[in-house]
């Protein structure tokens, strides 16, 4: 299957039939430790990836390649008909890649308002306001003087997704989007996901939790051991358990 990462400037994105990320063959280290061996996935537009695989598979690697924050030795990362490879993150995310990072990431002692203004960017892609991230989660708006630091985990979930809306992405990055949540905060996440996916926002969603990523998502991926085991149809490893626990154990 081949894969999908390009990104590029805003105003130099061309228009193009492609995917709009394809990630092709790449290999990526740590220091001296090669983590992932020949990785391709490709993402279309409004489309909902789901990333697979046990713990040290190499999946938020993977997503670390995509944002150039951990850069591939080998193959190519395409976004939007751009090469960008060898992009700094800054103008990976500039290009409109969102990223909702497992720990949140947010500035702990800035309040609410701070953390999304300094997110705000505008891309080649739709546009996402403040008014439009209240409407996806309301108690946002009642949150906007509290410092980072003192917020629930879900609330600060709703943050880390709302900042990531207000890079205007057309692709966002979601890593284990469902940790540490309770149940009522994981459906409206992944409610957010598929109202992306409305709006023409596509996504790769890493998750521990199989069935959760496979109830959003429209294709699907299997690493093991920093290799792609298996790529199809969402529906195809939602649906066959015997292929589900062949590949996941579960």
């Amino acid at each position: 299957m081949s894969a999908a990462a390009v990104l590029a400037r805003p105003e130099t994105l061309p228009q193009t039939a492609a995917p709009l990320l394809s990630v092709e063959g790449i290999h990526t280290y740590y220091g001296e430790t090669q983590v992932l061996f020949e990785v391709s996935l490709a993402v279309g537009a409004a489309e909902v990836f789901a990333l697979l695989g046990p713990n040290g598979a190499g999946k938020t690697t993977t997503l670390r390649s995509i944002l150039g924050l951990t850069r591939p030795k080998r193959g190519r990362i395409r976004f939007a008909g751009a090469d960008v490879t060898h992009w700094p993150t800054h103008r990976i995310a500039r290009a409109g890649i969102g990223w909702v990072p497992d720990d949140r990431r947010l500035c702990p002692t800035l309040t609410v308002a701070k953390n999304l203004s300094i997110a705000e960017k505008r891309t080649r892609f739709r546009s996402w306001s403040l008014k439009d991230a209240f409407g996806i989660f309301s108690p946002i708006e009642l949150l906007m003087h509290r410092e980072a630091e003192n917020l629930s985990g879900g609330e600060m979930q709703m943050v880390a997704i709302s900042r990531a809306l207000l890079g205007s992405p057309g692709l966002v990055l979601f890593d284990e989007p469902s940790q540490g949540l309770a149940p009522k905060i994981v459906s409206d996440v992944l409610a957010t996901i598929r109202r992306l996916r409305d709006e023409g926002v596509a996504a790769i969603v890493v998750e521990q939790n199989a069935e959760i990523a496979l109830s959003v998502a429209t294709k699907a991926a299997v690493l093991d051991r920093g290799r792609i085991a298996w790529a199809g149809e969402a529906a195809e490893l939602r649906d066959d358990r015997a292929l589900r626990r062949k590949l996941l154990g579960a």
